[in-house]
């Protein structure tokens, strides 16, 4: 595939921007979290990963970064901020770009995507990289509430409950507790990021899916379960989690105990996002798995 930019349009008439760099026969597509962030995030995965001959593709999903951003209050809009259109879109990118036998790569809701493609269009796929994402939000919603009753007093996470129930999120107080958490807990040496890294949020995206931060789970995706289909994807998979995820490990073993093809590490010091925090590990964590499935060697543990 051709390196550079390329913006694609899709059936519906909106554009995506998509990035390819690297040279190599591994093709690695990438799936941004948020929902809402941008593929600034893996810039750097090529040069990371160069030693392993990969080439890596990214893209902004609609309404993020660089690719069209409708106006998602209009009525005749509202319809594309689904699970099901963002699994369409993904779809019809990957025929775009003419991939097959893939690794598909999805960090946070990103590896919530990346799932739903593994279930529904596995045929496609070389391998599966799941990062910082388990099989349902409900197991989620409970971990983070107990990492902000244990990091911060029970007066804290009062204050926060009480601006949470009024929606009045830009209460300055409420940012600085949410700082807190997110310093401990989703990006822990923000300072490691790619230099390209862009911290950018459609707004519109995150609150409808999400909520107002990570450690409020109000959003569409609430309910979310994959638990009893996780058996079903037979691809060999890598469970990419930080030591201090948002997401609790325990489930992540669970997750590797269910899969038919499942390897689950741990990067030390690592939070939500993780390939940030301690990109030697991330990154060698990642290799290994490549080459391991590339050459037939892949084991699971």
């Amino acid at each position: 595939m051709a390196t550079g930019t390329r913006l694609l349009q899709l059936k519906n008439g909106f554009h995506l921007f998509t990035r390819t760099v690297g040279h190599g026969p591994i093709k690695l597509l990438c799936l941004h979290g948020g929902p809402g962030s941008n593929h600034t995030e893996f810039e750097n995965f090529a040069a990371e990963l160069g030693k392993d001959r990969v080439q890596v593709t990214m893209y902004d999903q609609l309404g993020s970064f660089f690719s069209d951003q409708p106006d998602f209050s209009l009525p005749e809009n509202q319809h594309y901020l689904t699970l099901d259109y963002y699994l369409s879109e993904l779809e019809e990118v990957r025929q775009q770009l003419g991939l097959d036998q893939f690794y598909l790569l999805g960090h946070s809701w990103g590896g919530l995507l990346a799932q739903e493609y593994a279930l529904k269009y596995g045929q496609h796929l070389k391998g599966l990289v799941v990062m910082s994402m388990i099989d349902n939000i409900a197991e989620y919603t409970v971990h983070i509430n107990a990492l902000r009753a244990a990091t911060l007093t029970s007066s804290q996470v009062a204050y926060m409950q009480g601006i949470e129930h009024a929606e009045a999120f830009d209460d300055p107080e409420y940012q600085a507790l949410v700082d807190v958490l997110n310093r401990q807990f989703v990006c822990r040496h923000p300072e490691k990021g790619p230099r390209q890294l862009v911290a950018t949020t459609a707004t519109q995206v995150y609150n409808h899916f999400q909520g107002n931060n990570e450690f409020v789970m109000v959003g569409t995706l609430n309910g979310w379960d994959r638990r009893a289909d996780l058996h079903k994807i037979t691809v060999p998979t890598l469970l990419t989690f930080g030591e201090y995820d948002t997401m609790p490990l325990a489930t992540a073993r669970r997750m590797q105990q269910t899969l038919p093809q499942a390897r689950l590490v741990l990067t030390p010091d690592g939070g939500h996002c993780h390939s940030i925090d301690n990109p030697p590990a991330f990154f060698q964590n990642l290799g290994q798995y490549l080459q391991d499935v590339e050459h037939n060697q892949f084991t699971a543990y």
